[in-house]
C-alpha cells in the first residue's frame, strides 16, 4: 500500500523542497521505494536530482524525454485526449537505490485554470469531469508500477487549484515552516484553508460526475502528520534568542489554532499515535538549523547533506572536524524525522 504525503505551505523560502529530497533519500536508505513529485512549477527539486547546469539543460530535457514529467504526463486529460493515462517513467535518483523522480515542468501553472474550472464541482462540466481525479490516477498507477511504499509531494507555496486537489487527495502532510513571523501567519492561514479544502474534496467525491469520471476523483481521508521547523541558526547548539522567540510563537499556533481546526475536520491522528511517536502537543516532527555552507556542496553533488564526505566539501583538518560533526547531527536529525514520519504513517495504516 502506497502512502501519499504533501510537504506543503502556502508562505515560500522554508527549504521545503530541500526537505522533501533528503526525507525521501532517508527513507529510501532504510529500505522503503519511494517517489518524489515534483509539482512546483519553480522545478527546484528536478534541480536537486538532474543536472540542469548546462544552457536550456531542462529544456533540453523535456525534448529528450517526452511525457518524462508531471504536465506532459497528465496531457491526455487536460487535452482531452483518446488515450489513457499512463504511468509516468520516472527519473532514478543517482546515487539511492529505490528513490524516484517525477519531475516538474515549468508551465504546469498554465493547467491551473482548467483544473479550478473543473473543481467548481458543476454537473454541468461533463467534459472536465476527468480532471479532478487525473492527479491521484497517476500517481495511484506509478507507484503501482514501481511498488512504491511512498509518494513524497513537493509543492508550491499558494492556495491555487494544483495545491488544493493535490494536498486534499493526500493520506497526510506536513508542514515546514520557518521560525518567523510570516510562518506563524501562515500556520493561522492554513489552519483555515485545509479543513476547506477537505470539505471541497468530500463534496467532489460524492458528485455523480466525478465519480463516473475515467479517473474517479477519490474520497477524502488526509491527516496530519506535524511541522518541521527549520531555517534558523544556532548558537552553543541552540537557537539563538531571536529564533527562539518565534519557536514559541509558531508552538502556540499549531497548539491553539491549526490543531483544533484540523481536529474538528477529522484530519488528526490520535494522540497516542503522535505520542508514540516522539511528538509532543506541538507536533513537531524536526528541528533543522541552517545548513550554510553545506547547502552548495549538497546541490553540488546532488546528494542529501547527511551524505556528504570530505572530498565532497573539499575540507581538512580541524575544519573538516568541525564540519564531519554537522554532517553527523544533520544524519542524526533526519534518521529521527524518517523514523517518526515511518511510525506514523505505518501505525495509522495497520
Amino acid at each position: 500500500m502506497t502512502t501519499k504525503i504533501a510537504l506543503f505551505n502556502n508562505k515560500g523560502g522554508v527549504s521545503k523542497t530541500t526537505t522533501c529530497f533528503n526525507l525521501g533519500w532517508m527513507l529510501a536508505q532504510r529500505g522503503k521505494r519511494v517517489i518524489m513529485v515534483d509539482a512546483d512549477p519553480q522545478c527546484n527539486l528536478t534541480g536537486m536530482v538532474l543536472d540542469l547546469s548546462g544552457e536550456d539543460a531542462l529544456e533540453e530535457f523535456y525534448k529528450a524525454n517526452a511525457g518524462r514529467n508531471l504536465k506532459d504526463a497528465l496531457e491526455p486529460a487536460f487535452k482531452s485526449r483518446p488515450v489513457p493515462l499512463k504511468p509516468v517513467d520516472c527519473v532514478p535518483v543517482t546515487g539511492r537505490d529505490g528513490l524516484f523522480l517525477i519531475p516538474g515542468h515549468v508551465a504546469l501553472a498554465e493547467d491551473e485554470t482548467s483544473l479550478g474550472i473543473a473543481q467548481q464541482l458543476s454537473e454541468s462540466l461533463q467534459g472536465l469531469r476527468n480532471l479532478p481525479g487525473s492527479f491521484s490516477h497517476l500517481f495511484e498507477i506509478t507507484a503501482e508500477k514501481y511498488r512504491a511504499d511512498y509518494v513524497l509531494i513537493d509543492l508550491s507555496p499558494g492556495l491555487g487549484a494544483v495545491n488544493q486537489n493535490l494536498v486534499a487527495t493526500s493520506d497526510y502532510f506536513l508542514v515546514p515552516c520557518s521560525p518567523d513571523v510570516f510562518s506563524v501567519m501562515a500556520i493561522d492561514s492554513l489552519a483555515r484553508v485545509i479543513p476547506r479544502w477537505t470539505s471541497w474534496a468530500d463534496r467532489a467525491s460524492k458528485l455523480d460526475v466525478l465519480a463516473e469520471a475515467d479517473y474517479p476523483f477519490p474520497k477524502p481521508d488526509l491527516k496530519f502528520l506535524g511541522v518541521i521547523i527549520q531555517r534558523f541558526r544556532l548558537k552553543n547548539g541552540k537557537a539563538t534568542s531571536a529564533f527562539q522567540k518565534y519557536f514559541e510563537k509558531l508552538n502556540s499556533a499549531v497548539a491553539e489554532t491549526l490543531v483544533p481546526a484540523l481536529s474538528g475536520a477529522n484530519m488528526m491522528l490520535e494522540n497516542s499515535e503522535y505520542q508514540n511517536a516522539g511528538l509532543d502537543s506541538h507536533l513537531v516532527l524536526a528541528e533543522i538549523s541552517d545548513f550554510n555552507t553545506l547547502i552548495a556542496h549538497s546541490q553540488q553533488k546532488r546528494k542529501p547533506v547527511f551524505t556528504l564526505t570530505q572530498e565532497d566539501v573539499g575540507r581538512g583538518g580541524k575544519l573538516w572536524g568541525n564540519t564531519e560533526s554537522n554532517i553527523l547531527n544533520f544524519k542524526k536529525t533526519f534518521e529521527e524525522l524518517g523514523d517518526r514520519i515511518t511510525a506514523l504513517t505505518e501505525e495509522a495504516r495497520h
